[in-house]
Parts: structure tokens; sequence; C-alpha cells
């Protein structure tokens, strides 16, 4: 078992040819704080971090990088050095690149299914509250933002290496598991209360974006509510109605981002204490709603 301790998912980079386009759903439909820019990234703010999300200007769209936060102490050239001994390409991130992402130190490696993961340390918190254009309070991130930002699925064809690397290699722990006809998942949770900040999907043919969907969560039914309105006022699409989950309780509702993957946008999420925890086999995803919109979803 890996020694690798990572506290939550501290932030996402997203790759996309219309940064505009990104910046009106995060600002007006999503609730984020733009927080400037930083080289040429543009940054979204959700709590006491100096930022959450990232977008850049490129030729795809896709989820680009997932920036895992490790704990303070971490060893970066002893946790390289173990990595690279199970053959896994690592690079230590520049100063200028840290600079960039507003951290003290990281790594730069890709799972098996060629995602790209920052492993870092030490994201800066500006302390300050959010600043919403929308009248969003907050987002659920836990005390100064120690639950992270929520969660995201990776869709896989690499579907064992990719659970061996996340767990064996990188720490994560088995939270709960599914089995939808032929493709597994798993759910898998890292050192906060978060019921999970990783699913990884069993998937045969997975989209080009490197994602099924992005996760955000908020502290009410009330803020659920208020953004099913600005979607609908904002001409955004729902690719699964409102509906509660059977694993982690959120009652969530799925959008389309401009990215080519889902928004999952919800309340209510278990938070759970590890210690006294044991992981579960789900049958279903859901206790009621989530209906998708389209069958290949």
């Amino acid at each position: 078992m890996s020694l690798t301790r990572i506290n939550a998912l501290g932030y996402v980079l997203i790759e996309t040819r219309d940064t505009a386009q990104w910046a009106h759903f995060l600002t007006q439909v999503v609730g984020m704080q733009a927080a400037g820019r930083s080289a040429d990234w543009d940054l979204y703010k959700m709590d006491a971090y100096c930022w959450r999300v990232a977008v850049v200007h490129g030729e795809r769209e896709r989820f680009h990088t997932a920036g895992w936060e490790l704990a303070a102490d971490e060893d970066l050239e002893a946790l390289s050095t173990r990595l690279a001994e199970q053959g896994v390409h690592v690079s230590r991130l520049s100063e200028a690149a840290c600079a960039q992402r507003k951290i003290r130190d990281g790594l730069a490696l890709n799972d098996p299914s060629g995602q790209r993961v920052e492993l870092v340390k030490s994201c800066a918190l500006d302390c300050l509250a959010l600043q919403s254009d929308v009248g969003v309070p907050a987002f659920e991130t836990g005390f100064n933002g120690d639950m992270g930002l929520g969660h995201y699925v990776l869709p896989t064809r690499e579907f064992d290496a990719c659970i061996d690397f996340y767990h064996r290699l990188l720490g994560f722990e088995f939270t709960d598991s599914m089995q939808l006809g032929e493709q597994g998942l798993h759910f898998l949770h890292v050192d906060n209360p978060r019921h999970h900040s990783l699913a990884i999907y069993q998937d045969p043919n997975p989209a080009a974006s490197g994602c099924v969907h992005l996760m955000f969560e908020v502290p009410d039914l009330d803020q659920l509510g208020l953004f099913m309105d600005r979607c609908r006022s904002h001409n955004v699409g729902v690719a699964a109605s409102l509906g509660k989950h059977c694993n982690d309780q959120m009652v969530s509702v799925y959008v389309n981002s401009p990215g080519g993957f889902a928004i999952e946008f919800g309340c209510g999420g278990l938070q759970l204490d590890w210690q006294h925890y044991r992981p579960t086999f789900s049958t279903r995803p859901s206790q009621w709603g989530h209906h998708w919109q389209h069958a290949d979803n």
C-alpha cells in the first residue's frame, strides 16, 4: 500500500477553444467568482483558496488536469522515487509552473488512461469569501476548503490499471462500487470526509473530453433550485433530471457544460468518518430521478 497522503482535489484545468463561453458558464450559471489570470490561465474562485478552476485556450474541449493536494509534510523526492520504481514517468513542476498554480511544489504525471495528474503541496489561500455575481453564498468545500472542490468521474478503457494506479500507488481508498451492465464503476475517497473525490468508470469508448462529469456542491436545496433556474434562463441543457443518489445521498442535477462533459450540481452529500466505514457495493445509482436525456449517457 502506498504511503502517499492525498488530502483533496485541489484544482482542475479545463482546455477549450472558447474561453468566453466557459467564463459565462462558470460565473453566471455555476456562480463562481472570476479571479483574474495567471499567465495564460483564466482563474475561478469558489472558497478561501485563491482559485479552484482554471480555463486555458487550446485546440480541444477537454478536462485537462486534475490537481491533487498532498499532505503538507509529504516528501516529494521520496514520492517521485516510489512512483518511478513502479514504472511511472514523473516530472517536477518548475518554479514558473508552481507560481502559475500558486502552490509551493508539485509533481506531474499521467495515469494509465492518459489523464494528466498533478500532485501538489500547499495550494495558496487568500482567505477571502466568495463574491459571486449571482449570489451563491458558498460552495461546500469544508473548513477552509479542506474537502476540496468536489469530485470528477474518469472514463477509461484501462479500468483495472487505473484502479491499481490510484489505489495502490497514490493511496486512494474504496468507498463504493457498482456494476452497470458490463461497465464497472468505483468510487474512491482521499483524506477528507467527502464520500468520493474520484470515480473511475469502465468505458469501452471514453469521450474525448476525458471526463464523464465534474461535481460542485452547495450547502442547501435552495441554492440547487436557484442553479436550475439559472440554467433555464441561460439555455443550459439538462443532461439528467433532478435525483438523489443511493451511495452518497447527493440530491443533484446534471447539466451540459461547454466542454463536452456534464456538470453535476448538488447538495446534501454524505460526509463520512473513515475509521468507522466499510466499502459498499450498490446495485443502482439513484433512489429516484436522474433520468438521462440521451440513452448513450
